[in-house]
């Protein structure tokens, strides 16, 4: 039994696990939070047996009892033999005072007392853990993508993982402007092929209406101005840590002009390295 790689996510509440998990499963790993320890064993041998490669667990050291101790847990997989790393996540008393003062939410283990003394209490808890621990993450000072980025750079310099997937989508305004759009770029301003009428049945990925839009004076000054503005977003997305991108171009039907620019702008995307590109001709289903 093995995997191309395992790691297990503990340390403090509100050190960042959640978003930790978000990470990985953006990095495509099959992930599981919250893990009762006792479930761990089973849980790996199940996901191996499915032909998991990339799994990552966060545990719930807390549990004992019934539900399982996590270095007994811990144990159980070191006499299998299976090889994973344990990535301990912690903060300082003031992150984490500040982090549950602004979220709300109520500490793990408050019932004992104050939120520092509940801090107090896990770090208690967890001090076997963190000791045993390959990697230990203060993460203080890390906003969420910094989190995410050093995620990555640990855990994805041997995977083929795309630094962001971006999806374009042609639509037609008539029929609404699409939900899940970061980015909406109107091209309504170009001259409409639907006006002549050896073009009207056809569609923006039909070569006469390419032609067309190849010859308008404005197509390629706004397809080169359309392409730098794009190139110059995309690595500010991917260092913000957004994982999908939505780039939403639109015409009055969604037959003609917004399929022939989407097409080319995803075209341009195809060539750009770390990206996972895909297209969709929404309404063309209208025609």
């Amino acid at each position: 039994m093995s995997f191309q790689r395992f790691v297990i996510v503990t340390g403090l509440s509100g050190a960042g696990k959640s978003q930790a998990m978000k990470s990985f499963e953006d990095l495509g790993f099959h992930c599981v939070d919250n893990l009762p320890p006792t479930l761990v064993d089973e849980l790996v041998a199940l996901c191996a047996d499915a032909g998991v490669e990339r799994l990552a667990l966060a545990l719930d050291v807390r549990s004992g009892g019934l539900l399982g101790d996590a270095l007994a847990a811990l144990a159980q997989l070191d006499g299998r033999g299976l090889r994973y790393d344990l990535l301990f996540l912690d903060a300082t008393e003031d992150t984490l005072v500040r982090r549950y003062s602004e979220t709300r939410r109520r500490h793990p283990l408050e019932e004992q007392g104050a939120l520092t003394g509940a801090i107090a209490a896990e770090r208690r808890v967890v001090a076997d853990l963190r000791e045993r621990a390959d990697r230990v993450w203060d993460t203080s000072d890390m906003t969420q993508s910094m989190l995410k980025a050093r995620i990555a750079a640990a855990y994805a310099d041997d995977l083929d993982i795309p630094m962001l997937d971006v999806k374009v989508v042609a639509f037609g305004f008539k029929f609404g402007v699409p939900l899940e759009a970061d980015l909406v770029f109107d091209v309504r301003f170009l001259s409409n092929p639907n006006y002549v009428p050896a073009l009207r049945d056809l569609t923006g990925a039909d070569e006469p209406v390419r032609r067309y839009m190849e010859a308008l004076d404005t197509t390629e000054p706004f397809l080169n101005r359309l392409f730098a503005l794009i190139d110059f977003c995309v690595p500010l997305y991917v260092a913000e840590g957004k994982s999908r991108l939505t780039i939403a171009v639109g015409c009055t039907g969604g037959r003609h002009r917004s399929v022939y620019v989407a097409d080319r702008l995803a075209a341009h995307l195809l060539a750009t390295p770390g990206l996972a590109v895909s297209s969709e001709r929404r309404d063309l289903v209208h025609a």
